[in-house]
This record gives C-alpha cells, sequence and structure tokens, in this order.
C-alpha cells in the first residue's frame, strides 16, 4: 500500500517538514555545557543529512527518468496501456490495501512528530579519546612520535611540538618530496580533519576548503604563498627546477642575444638542461632553438649528460605544489581549531606539573562540578519576595534584607529623581558621581552644608542663606580699616578721609 511512488513522496515531505521543525526547536533550546553543545550539533547535523537524504529520494521520484511517476498518475486516472476504466483502477487499488491490512493487522499508524521531546534527548555517540576530554583537548602524540622519528624532525618537547607544527615552512624543502614528510603530512591533516568533523559537525569542511584551493591559486601565481615565495623553483634546488632567466619573446635574432654575454647564456642554458659549453655564437643559437621549439621536441644532442627530463621536472613542480596546497589546508585548519590548540598547550603544561592522583581528582572534580551546574541552572529560582540578589547569584537572606532597611526606598530630586533602596544606599549617594552632577549642574558647591537635601528647591534656598550670611560677615575697609594721626589718635578710613580734606590733621 505505501510502496505506491506518490506515496513515498508524500512521506519524503513530510519527514523533511518534520526535521526542519525538529531542528528549529533544538537550536532555540541553549546548551548550558560544552558537552550538551557538542550533543546538539551533532543531533542538528544528523537531522540535516536526513533532510538531505530525503531530498535526494525526492528529487530522483521528480525526475522520473524511468516514468514510474508518470505511469502512475496516469493509472490514476484510468489511463493505462492496458485501456482499464477508473473504476476498475479504483476497486484494484482498493483491493490491494484490503490485502494489505489482511496480511498485517497489528501495523500502527506512529506520528513521530507528536513527541519529538525523546529525538532531541538523544545524545548521539561521538568517538573520543581519553586525552581529547571529549573535544577540549587535541591528541597528537601518535603525530609527535612519527615526527620525532622522521628525517625532518628537530628535538622538543610535546608542548613546544603543539606550537610548532602548523609552522610546516620551517621544514626544509629538500626533506618536502620524500615519502616519509608526505605521509606525515596526510596523517596531520586527517587527524585535523577528523577532529574539526567531531567537535564542530555543522561546519561544511569541503566548502571551506574549496575557498582555500580558490585563494591558493591566486597566491601561488602570485607567490605569496608562506614558504614557497618562489613557486617550488628555487632554495636549493636542481638548476632544472628553476625558470629561465631570459625571456626569449624580448629578442629578435641570435645577435642580440650575443650581447647579453657569455655567463648569462650559459647560466639560461643550465636551467633548460642544455649544453653549456662552446663560443658565444653557439650557445646563442642553443638557446634561440628554444624559441620556436619545445625542450620535449629538441635533438637530444642539444641537452647536456645527465640532465633531468622535461616531464620528470614537471611531474615534481606538481608535487611540490600539492605539498604546498596542503600545508595551506593544514594552517587553516589551524587556524579554526586555535582556541583548542591554546587549551591544549595549557592543560599539557599544567599537566606536567601534575601527579596521576591529582589528574584524576581534578578531572572527577571538573565533571561534578559540571553536573551540579547544570542542575542548579535547570532549577527556577524561587524569589517571592523580590529580594536583591547577592554575589553568588541568589536572593540574599530576608533578615539581612530586613537590617539594612532595603525596603524603604528614599528619592532625590536632585539626582534625577532615581530612587535609592536602604538608608546605607541613600547617605552615600551624596558622595557619588550623580549627585555631584545634578549640584554642579544647580551651580551650588556639593558641601557638607548640603546633606540630606534632594529636593532642588530646598537646595536653592539654603545656598542663598549662605551667600546672605557670607555678604553681612564680609570686610568692610572704609569700616575696618584703621588709621593714626601725629598725635596717635586712631580713627577708621572714611573718618580719617573726611577730617583730612577739612585740613583738621
Amino acid at each position: 500500500m505505501a510502496a505506491t511512488l506518490l506515496e513515498l513522496t508524500r512521506a519524503a515531505h513530510e519527514e523533511v517538514e518534520r526535521l526542519e521543525r525538529l531542528v528549529v526547536k533544538d537550536l532555540q533550546t541553549e546548551a548550558k555545557s560544552h558537552k550538551e553543545r557538542l550533543h546538539q550539533n551533532h543531533r542538528v547535523r544528523n537531522m540535516i543529512d536526513g533532510i538531505m537524504a530525503s531530498t535526494s529520494r525526492l528529487i530522483e521520484i521528480y525526475e522520473d527518468k524511468d516514468n514510474a511517476r508518470r505511469d502512475e498518475i496516469a493509472a490514476l486516472g484510468g489511463q493505462n496501456a492496458t485501456g482499464q476504466n477508473v473504476f476498475s483502477v479504483f476497486y484494484d487499488r482498493l483491493k490491494e490495501i484490503r490485502e494489505y491490512e489482511r496480511r498485517h493487522p497489528n501495523a500502527l499508524i506512529v506520528d513521530v512528530g507528536d513527541d519529538p521531546e525523546e529525538l532531541l534527548k538523544e545524545e548521539p555517540w561521538v568517538d573520543f579519546s581519553g586525552e581529547e576530554s571529549f573535544g577540549r583537548f587535541l591528541d597528537m602524540h601518535e603525530l609527535y612520535n612519527k615526527y620525532l622519528n622522521s628525517k625532518f624532525e628537530s628535538p622538543i618537547e610535546y608542548s613546544a611540538y603543539l606550537e610548532y607544527f602548523p609552522q610546516t615552512h620551517m621544514i626544509p624543502r629538500s626533506q618536502k618530496l620524500t615519502r616519509q614528510y608526505k605521509e606525515y603530512l596526510t596523517d596531520l591533516m586527517e587527524y585535523l580533519i577528523s577532529f574539526f568533523e567531531r567537535t564542530q559537525p555543522l561546519q561544511d569542511i569541503e566548502r571551506i576548503f574549496s575557498k582555500v584551493e580558490a585563494d591558493f591559486k591566486e597566491r601561488w601565481e602570485a607567490g605569496n604563498v608562506l614558504g614557497w615565495e618562489d613557486k617550488g623553483l628555487g632554495n636549493g634546488l636542481s638548476p632544472a627546477f628553476q625558470e629561465p632567466s631570459i625571456d626569449l619573446d624580448d629578442y629578435e635574432s641570435v645577435d642580440e642575444l650575443e650581447e647579453l654575454g657569455a655567463d648569462k647564456l650559459k647560466l639560461a642554458l643550465a636551467i633548460l638542461g642544455l649544453k653549456t659549453g662552446g663560443t658565444i655564437q653557439q650557445r646563442a643559437e642553443r638557446l634561440w632553438l628554444t624559441k620556436f621549439t619545445p625542450l620535449e621536441q629538441l635533438d637530444r644532442k642539444h641537452f647536456a649528460k645527465g640532465h633531468e627530463p622535461s616531464q620528470k621536472r614537471t611531474e615534481d613542480l606538481r608535487a611540490l605544489k600539492e605539498v604546498a596546497l596542503s600545508e595551506v589546508k593544514i594552517q587553516r585548519l589551524c587556524e579554526l581549531l586555535q582556541e583548542a590548540i591554546e587549551e591544549t598547550k595549557a592543560h599539557v603544561e599544567k599537566k606536567q606539573a601534575l601527579t596521576y592522583e591529582e589528574m584524576e581528582a581534578e578531572r572527577e572534580e571538573e565533571e561534578v562540578q559540571a553536573e551540579s551546574e547544570s542542575d542548579e541552572e535547570d532549577q527556577q529560582m524561587y524569589n517571592p519576595l523580590k529580594l536583591p540578589m547577592g554575589w553568588d547569584g541568589k536572593p540574599i537572606p530576608y533578615w539581612l534584607y530586613k537590617l539594612h532597611g532595603l525596603g524603604q526606598e528614599f528619592k532625590c530630586e536632585i539626582c534625577g529623581n532615581y530612587s535609592y533602596w536602604g538608608r546605607r544606599a541613600f547617605e552615600r549617594h551624596f558622595k557619588e558621581w550623580r549627585h555631584q552632577h545634578g549640584m554642579r549642574c544647580l551651580g551650588i558647591p556639593n558641601t557638607k552644608n548640603f546633606h540630606e537635601i534632594t529636593f532642588i528647591k530646598d537646595a536653592k534656598a539654603l545656598w542663598e542663606k549662605i551667600q546672605e550670611r557670607q555678604g553681612g560677615n564680609k570686610w568692610q575697609p572704609d569700616l575696618e580699616e584703621e588709621y593714626e594721626d601725629r598725635d596717635g589718635n586712631v580713627y577708621n578710613k572714611k573718618t580719617y578721609t573726611d577730617l583730612q580734606r577739612q585740613g583738621l590733621i
């Protein structure tokens, strides 16, 4: 009954929609720990894979390469090759359904979309080693041993290797075409890809590598690849791996080549693998042949003994380019896993200073702490009195709330009607920036005289009284400044000036 193409199409569409709803619901739930986040990402990854599988089946059905879907639709309308009418097709389908029910009487229709909680609670199995600690750290010990047993190694500790292994440009160029280095590079990339896919399953590694390859082509042609600025043509390689130093397109005859001198011609011939002896004219003529004739078609008599064939030279250059591309991919993976690499280095350095018992105790403590934190976060905070939160994120005790009078509200108009809860906070706010800013805006100094004053009207009135009092006690020179005449009589400034003006003194 359910084997018809139309039923399979309907079921595939339903499955896609169901998985899409589950993905949305799962991502709306915030993961509270590293382990939960990892399980959530793998659940979503599995559901996305299911969506892609169902979509692939739908594409095959809709393409209808064998015309089965078209024939089934035609049969529903009674338009088949046997000439049956609509009623005969209907009764045939009815007979098929009854036969299916007779053979499967206990078949139940289960709507998996009604209860998605079981699927959302699933914890997918992810294979991590003990050293990787469920994706928190990298386990590079096997690669480290391969590195130590290689010919391109330098004796370093494991903690130093964690910082050194992304720097592939530090390895000598002469070792990069060896089978041992290629195997090491392959194993390193496979492990990094495996760790990346296990810890970040929602990332598309193929899309990342496609961008890396496109960028690599541009950088390779421009000579901007780190460690490969010469495109693999220099740094101690034989002349057969170097580019010609003379561009023959700039010259029109052999005579112009002779003007370059014997040394330059000899170098250009050596790079091409041709004989370098003879007069300057013979060298120029031999080099001039390569302008119109490819090296593969030149007579063997023009080549030096033991020179490297052009085909092998091309293959080696291609191999060097592949090695450079692998190194660039590894560097990109190290950038994406930079946080994990840093945590691994810190973990290794810390572990070197601990005993085995201390490491086991610390691991158990971390597990217990993670579980307790998860349980505490799951519990809803009970705070019916709406008490303030303490330093631990929990409501403070009620007796402490009453002791500090935190239920009493104080408003300050000078602070912009800001509320302060408790007497202690209210008294302290007179020295804080908000109250000082309000007093500065009023043009009043924030002194002890204005303590406990919160209304702008009261502050202005007190400031006026202070100014008046200071004006009454102000020193008046006309009345208080004293002068003495010749006889020793003392007068104030005003009386002395008047008597002097009348000529009496």
